[in-house]
């Protein structure tokens, strides 16, 4: 019978072991602060280990580091006693159906290191993809709280620039705002949370990280040593239309950091990225009514093509394939060289089809051997010039080459995702929301699978559920989405701009009409609400068994009393009132919650309800795991339940009847043990 831990993980005791398993000579034992031994580190044995020649304190080296730096990384270990709780009546059914919970979509309301924390364990390589837009730090007033920057005398006191006789030795204030001052609590939040983050991805996956001019740099430095530079992709450049701001130049672009999981898994894996064009839907239309006005004069079509695509505006997608400008009786193409890339192909004669004369060959040589070339030619895949003279090319068909690799910079009206949101919302209720078009590109060239995860723990308005949702129609597949927010006060004090104060005033009236706090949390999950009828309207059967829904789970303290966690101040008088370990206002399923991720079971998982001898009894992934927390639990209950031959049995010592269960539990257990093993659990 093994008894539940209840708490987060604790990080540096599991990394304690991994150096043991691998150096153990490296690690002793040590009184702990608590006053009981523990195990520890010999840095000065691993050092030795790992280096011939170990770096001396003080000498110089290359690092990235800022005041406090120590303690964010500390921060990111520690664990936490707290848990989620999940709230019904805030969570939509797959099918939309209000207070629905049967979907495999997540919403956590909390701070996001904690909820991170939390959930570590459970999601430990998971996670496909995380896509973030953090704050940016810029100072600026919006509805949420965006800057980060330190108190003038705090950060001297951090820095400790003064010197021994209370002397300023430098003045950071006078290098303005590239200082860090302006940056130090900046990194300081988003490190401990990148950190943890790392370990939710699988070994596939790919974290992606907005940001603007303001912490580019730092966070570029940052993810290098939590990724590893290595594991660097690229630093996608979005251009998000002209700003008139700007006294000297317009900024009009912002940033998309991506890296790596393990890079060496990608290309021992061989796994590449590809998207499919932007603006194909357009060309294709224009071509079929292009067709039914000149039928098969393909001159007529290639004449009128051309001037179709000079007329689009700077920025349309389809403008990017204007070269695909010729037609023949298999669509739309354009003449691709033939020649063999860097030279030294095989060179040949070819005879021109009209003149009956060899054609000029390709200074490079031909692009492949004489018999396939014939083959091209037979199936009029190569378009010869009017006369032997000219070299010719190979017909690339738009249908045969819809898929390219992913362009770095991209142009994408920044304008454009606030009016579709104020369209849907009915109105502006955030300031500047991300993209739900650019996130669901991403979340479908970096090779997203059936069944597999995306992850954003600064969700802000939701845009990336509603981008899961279009991608999970466009490819065909169930994508599942975790987003985490914390629940961050609207108010028009928080924005002095009368622009700013519009937005939150729209935002609380939203609040006010559906009868829910004023917070962000509150905004986003109606905006997914809204986000994902409107996709399956949109989509039809294309839909099909589309999850538009998901479970809201909120952080809270754990369910279990402090004294579950700290037997060594046990005292007597702590029995008065207390009738059990399990805190008197959480309910069964707070428990079920808890023992889910004490058990690694994703929090998505199917959960029933059965009545089993007369008690409720908690089923999760088809009785993968059975809980029951009733009281007067006795041997029948248990016995029926084992039937089941769940893979974990749950059950509280204080749901016993008497003490005779507790001891026949394992026995009871075990009569079913030659079917299948099953491990018992007690709270």
């Amino acid at each position: 019978m093994d008894k539940l831990k209840m708490k987060s993980r604790d990080v540096v005791g599991g990394n304690v072991e991994k150096i043991a398993a691998l150096f153990p000579h490296c690690v002793t034992e040590r009184i702990g602060k608590d006053g009981n031994a523990e195990l520890a580190i010999d840095f000065d044995k691993l050092r030795a280990e790992l280096s011939k020649d170990v770096l001396d304190e003080g000498e110089e080296r290359y690092q990235f580091t800022w005041p406090d730096k120590r303690a964010a990384s500390r921060l990111a270990n520690e664990p936490v006693n707290l848990t989620l709780r999940p709230y019904r009546e805030d969570s939509v059914g797959k099918d939309g159906t209000p207070g629905g919970f049967d979907s495999e979509n997540l919403y956590i309301e909390g701070d996001n290191l904690d909820v991170l924390k939390v959930l570590r364990e459970t999601y430990l390589g998971r996670v496909k993809m995380i896509y973030i837009d953090p704050p940016y730090n810029t100072g600026n007033e919006f509805v949420y709280n965006d800057d980060f920057a330190e108190s003038y005398d705090g950060f001297l006191e951090a820095c400790q620039v003064y010197d021994e006789n209370g002397n300023l030795m430098f003045d950071p204030k006078a290098n303005g705002e590239s200082n860090g001052r302006f940056h130090t609590d900046w990194l300081n939040m988003i490190y401990p949370r990148l950190k943890v983050a790392r370990d939710f991805l699988t070994e596939d996956g790919v974290i992606f990280i907005s940001i603007d001019e303001n912490e580019v740099e730092n966070l570029k430095r940052l993810c290098d040593e939590i990724f590893g530079a290595k594991n660097f992709i690229a630093e996608l450049i979005w251009s998000a239309g002209r700003k008139n701001d700007s006294k000297y130049i317009s900024v009009s672009h912002e940033y998309i950091l991506c890296y790596f999981r393990n890079a060496d898994y990608i290309k021992e894996n061989k796994i590449i990225w590809r998207e499919k064009k932007q603006g194909l839907k357009d060309i294709y239309t224009e071509y079929e009514r292009l067709k039914k006005l000149h039928g098969t004069d393909f001159k007529a079509i290639e004449k009128d093509l051309k001037v179709w695509f000079k007329a689009l505006p700077d920025g349309h997608p389809a403008k990017d394939h204007s070269h695909y400008n010729r037609v023949d009786t298999r669509g739309i193409f354009f003449a691709d060289n033939i020649s063999w890339p860097g030279g030294g192909g095989p060179k040949y004669e070819v005879l021109h089809p009209i003149t009956g004369k060899p054609v000029t060959v390709p200074s490079r040589g031909w692009i492949t051997n004489k018999e396939n070339l014939q083959r091209w030619i037979d199936d009029d895949r190569v378009l010869f010039g009017e006369t032997e003279k000219n070299v010719p090319t190979i017909k690339a068909y738009l249908k045969e080459r819809e898929f390219a690799v992913p362009y770095s910079v991209f142009y994408k009206d920044g304008r454009a995702a606030s009016k579709r949101l104020a369209t849907l919302m009915g109105d502006k209720m955030f300031e500047n929301p991300k993209d739900e078009e650019i996130i669901q590109r991403i979340i479908e060239f970096c090779g997203v699978k059936d069944g597999d995860i995306v992850m954003d723990f600064f969700s802000g308005s939701g845009t990336t559920a509603q981008s899961v949702f279009l991608a999970s129609i466009n490819k065909k597949i169930k994508i599942k989405f975790i987003l985490v927010q914390l629940r961050e006060l609207i108010s028009e004090d928080n924005a002095t701009a009368e622009k700013g104060k519009k937005v939150a005033r729209a935002a609380i009236a939203l609040c006010d009409e559906l009868g829910v706090p004023h917070n962000i949390c509150e905004i986003a999950k109606e905006r997914i609400r809204r986000a994902g009828k409107k996709a399956k309207e949109d989509a039809g059967q294309a839909a099909g068994n589309l999850d538009i829904g998901f479970r809201v789970l909120k952080l809270d303290s754990s369910n279990m009393e402090d004294v579950f966690y700290t037997p060594e101040n046990f005292e007597p008088s702590l029995l008065d009132g207390l009738v059990d370990n399990i805190k008197p206002d959480r309910s069964g399923e707070d428990l079920l919650f808890q023992v889910m991720l004490d058990l690694g079971i994703e929090l998505s998982a199917k959960i029933e309800q059965k009545e089993i001898a007369g008690k409720k009894v908690f089923s999760v992934d088809d009785d993968y795991l059975l809980a029951c927390f009733d009281t007067d639990v006795n041997e029948t209950t248990i016995e029926e339940m084992a039937k089941l031959l769940p893979t974990h049995l749950v059950i509280r010592d204080a749901s016993a009847a008497n003490d005779n269960v507790l001891d026949n539990f394992d026995q009871i257990i075990e009569s079913y043990s030659n079917e299948k093993k099953i491990t018992t659990h007690i709270l």
